[in-house]
């Protein structure tokens, strides 16, 4: 009777007869095992790198080169607001700036005049001046020249120690004692008020450039 073959003998029988095929299983088993260890591998580095904004890395690299310098100006804001004072603003601000960090208008100040002849919106120089009307200031100032004698002492105040007009509180009578300047022109000036610097005259079209040239060295815009 005829041994039967064991296990083994069968398998080895199998694999001789089916080389090819068993080794190419193999090595796929093979390549399936290491793309799944690459696989594992690959996510666990991913989850390593650190995703930060933009905004976030615009801070860091401020950090880096140090804190960034912002020019500064300096504005005289003087008459009717709460605090009157030299202040200093970032460059570009606007006179709506200047005239918040004043605390704002007073009680006593002219808002008509303000929301008429001053714009806001303009932008302020270094060194310039704003100065805020009282209520009535400015109809004041259009006094007819023939009644300045009686009021000379009291406007003192509108020119400086050197003799200057002050173009911001100068009364008519004053501004008509410049050459070429008479109560047409003198109404104007007073209707632009106010001046932060007396290049103003011109960038407002009160005053012709040939006019300008010759009283710039009469004036002050304070």
């Amino acid at each position: 009777m005829e041994e039967k073959p064991s296990h083994q003998e069968v398998i080895l029988e199998f694999i001789k007869k089916n080389l090819l095929y068993v080794g190419l299983i193999s090595l796929g088993l093979m390549l399936m095992m290491l793309g799944v260890f690459q696989y594992f591998s690959s996510k666990s580095d991913t989850s390593d790198i650190e995703f930060t904004s933009s905004s976030s890395a615009g801070v860091q690299g401020a950090d880096i080169k140090g804190e960034s310098t912002v020019s500064k100006i300096s504005v005289d804001v003087e008459g009717k607001v709460q605090k009157p004072g030299v202040y200093t603003l970032p460059e570009g601000s606007r006179i709506q700036d200047a005239l918040i960090a004043a605390g704002g208008l007073s009680s006593t100040a002219d808002r008509v005049y303000v929301s008429k002849h001053l714009n806001q919106a303009q932008k302020v120089i270094d060194g310039g001046k704003i100065y805020i009307p009282a209520i009535g200031e400015t109809q004041a100032a259009n006094i007819p020249a023939e009644a300045h004698d009686t009021m000379s002492n009291s406007s003192a105040s509108t020119t400086d120690t050197s003799g200057m007009i002050n173009i911001n509180s100068a009364l008519e009578a004053q501004l008509d004692t410049l050459p070429k300047i008479g109560p047409v022109t003198a109404k104007k000036i007073i209707g632009g008020r106010p001046y932060q610097d007396i290049n103003e005259l011109v960038s407002k079209k009160v005053l012709g450039q040939k006019t300008f040239e010759g009283i710039k060295e009469k004036i002050v815009a304070e």
